[in-house]
């Protein structure tokens, strides 16, 4: 039998070394960021180009390097951070595996300009795919240069899952947001497709907080510290009230490295109990200062999964650091939980306290509320519109029939009723349908706002004093784009300064008020988080606002109004599910309950 087993050629290596260690563009900005941090650089310039896929320039003021040490960076596993097997238990650099720039070489075109500071000329190197094309002296300034131009181009299929401008840019400004935090210290400039993003003075990270998230959290902040013998504990944390329910700024450090921790995340959540809800998590930048030989960091090319000696103990410090920050500056709770300020209302509606955007009917609506129990016909037992159901749901005969030309049907029979305020329950000739009430709301707006998108833009209801909203650079920027989708939606929004909007209008039936202002931050939140899905600017606009506007559960109705949401669900044209695929409603047959009691 013939020898089988040969080892890879240099170049196919690297680049499988590279797809752990270089995921996305943000891969390359966080390898060299922290390579002219560890390079004692005091300032990094980025700049960065159709979201890192074609352009990503890091520019510092490091220590530079010699013409040997250019050369040698790019070799696997060169690096100038440890020397020994006792070095990797006592880091305190960012980088130590020397992958990192030999794995970006591999995947990428790169050039880069380095000049040390006891040099009178810089060193010039292009590489290609892990090709040296060409060394020289050039003049330069002292630091490092390295510009990264076409990241995976040799691999295809790998920039071919590179997600949308928008989501990738996202995931760049995170990177930088982690190394910014971790070091105040440092002045940072980062431009995207010619236009600055960040402008970061030197300065504390109370400062570089309020830098990089607006000054709005100049109020929120509530600074956290503790010093034990095996740990210091610093930083800061936001006011319970300001708690979101998405994961939002949550930051957490161990000696200057951002880390990811379920398990401490949970602790600093436990200091919050009795302050937020369940499904609230709050923000923090908090930084834990460990004997590096108590830690081990070489778990993942990422750097961000750490090990520790005495999670347990770590654990129960920062839990009771976060209720000891919180009492001592008295911090207490200001959030209703009973009250949701962020309803629609249209005048004369029945639903004038909650509300919803009740247009005039299309055709396709009047005709589904004149056989809205024709509907079922197009359920089967799962509750899909797929296949046909076994039985037709007729409504009780005492229901009646609607109303031609009305946006609403009269019942003059059982009335629905409300089930622990979140769900409808209404009787059918063999059973009943359970709603669930924010689910549904959330399709009927769904609908409406695509609509409004697709031509039918909603009126604007102008407001008597205009109110301005501020935004960190990266969310700025979104919203920018996205003024003219805005504007569909109802909303009178203009650019007012740097990373500042002003609100004119707000769509016609919108609560008037601040509350306004924070329904246009979620559903700038919510739109960021749904880029990830890729859906479209129109479907993902759609989807955003009637999630952070529709009717939430908990809200007590009143029979016209859950009458009302009934009929508008039933004339929507997908009224099976809400946006994100969750059943409005469950159909209960009345033979399979008896079955229950048997």
């Amino acid at each position: 039998m013939a020898d089988i087993i040969r080892l890879l050629p240099d170049h196919i290596a690297n680049q499988i070394a590279a797809g752990e260690v270089i995921q996305r563009p943000a891969s390359v900005v966080k390898e060299l960021m922290e390579n002219a941090v560890d390079a004692g650089a005091g300032f990094i310039k980025i700049i960065l180009k159709d979201s890192g896929k074609t352009l990503i320039q890091v520019i510092d003021d490091g220590c530079g390097m010699t013409e040997t040490d250019a050369r040698l960076c790019f070799e696997r596993h060169a690096t100038s951070k440890i020397r020994n097997t006792e070095d990797l238990f006592n880091i305190r650099t960012k980088g130590f595996r020397g992958e990192a720039l030999a794995s970006i070489a591999a995947i990428a075109h790169v050039e880069m300009i380095t000049r040390a500071s006891n040099s009178d000329l810089a060193t010039r190197i292009v590489i290609h795919g892990s090709k040296i094309n060409k060394q020289e002296y050039v003049q330069g300034e002292f630091g490092t240069n390295f510009a990264v131009k076409n990241l995976f181009y040799n691999v295809p299929a790998r920039r071919k899952f590179l997600k949308s401008d928008p989501v990738e840019l996202r995931h760049l400004i995170e990177e930088i947001h982690r190394v910014a935090l971790a070091h105040p210290e440092v002045q940072f400039k980062v431009y995207h497709n010619g236009n600055e993003v960040y402008h970061l003075t030197a300065g504390n990270l109370k400062q570089r907080i309020v830098g990089i998230f607006g000054k709005s959290y100049n109020e929120k902040l509530v600074p956290i510290g503790e010093q034990a013998d095996s740990i210091n504990i610093d930083g800061f944390i936001l006011k319970a009230e300001v708690a979101k329910r998405n994961a939002g700024e949550q930051y957490l450090f161990v000696n200057n490295r951002f880390i990811k921790s379920n398990y401490l995340n949970h602790a600093i959540k436990t200091g919050f109990e009795q302050l937020i809800q369940a499904d609230q998590f709050p923000g923090y930048f908090i930084f834990l200062d460990l004997d590096p030989s108590t830690i081990d960091i070489n778990v993942h090319p990422t750097k961000t999964e750490v090990k520790f000696d005495e999670e347990k103990l770590i654990y129960n410090y920062l839990r009771v650091c976060v209720k000891h920050a919180l009492g001592k500056y008295l911090v207490a709770p200001t959030l209703d939980f009973d009250t949701d300020t962020n309803y629609l209302h249209k005048a004369g509606s029945p639903m004038s306290e909650r509300g919803s955007y009740h247009s005039s009917s299309s055709q396709l609506e009047k005709e589904n509320l004149s056989h809205w129990g024709e509907i079922y016909k197009n359920l089967s037992g799962a509750g899909t519109p797929d296949k046909p159901a076994d039985r037709q749901l007729t409504m009780e005969s005492g229901m009646g029939a609607p109303s031609h030309g009305e946006g609403f049907l009269h019942y003059s029979g059982k009335d629905p009723y409300q089930l622990h305020n979140s769900f409808i329950l209404c009787h059918v000739k063999n059973g009943f349908i359970l709603i669930d009430q924010q689910y549904a709301h959330e399709r009927i707006m769904y609908e409406e706002n695509l609509k409004s998108l697709q031509g039918n833009r909603r009126p604007v209801q102008r407001e008597l004093f205009a109110q301005t909203i501020e935004f960190d650079a990266v969310t700025a920027t979104l919203l920018q784009s996205l003024l003219p989708k805005l504007n569909d939606l109802g909303f009178e929004v203009g650019e007012f300064g740097k990373n500042t909007f002003v609100v004119h209008g707000l769509p016609a039936g919108l609560e008037p008020g601040s509350n306004a202002i924070e329904l246009l931050k979620q559903l700038v939140v919510s739109y960021n988080e749904n880029l990830e899905f890729q859906l479209g600017v129109d479907v993902n606009m759609a989807r955003s606002l009637a999630s952070s506007a529709c009717l939430k559960r908990g809200k007590p109705l009143s029979v016209t109004e859950m009458k009302e949401l009934v009929d508008q669900l039933f004339a929507c044209e997908t009224p099976f599910t809400n946006p994100s695929g969750h059943k409005t409603f469950i159909h209960y047959d009345l033979e399979d309950i008896k079955k229950q009691f048997k």
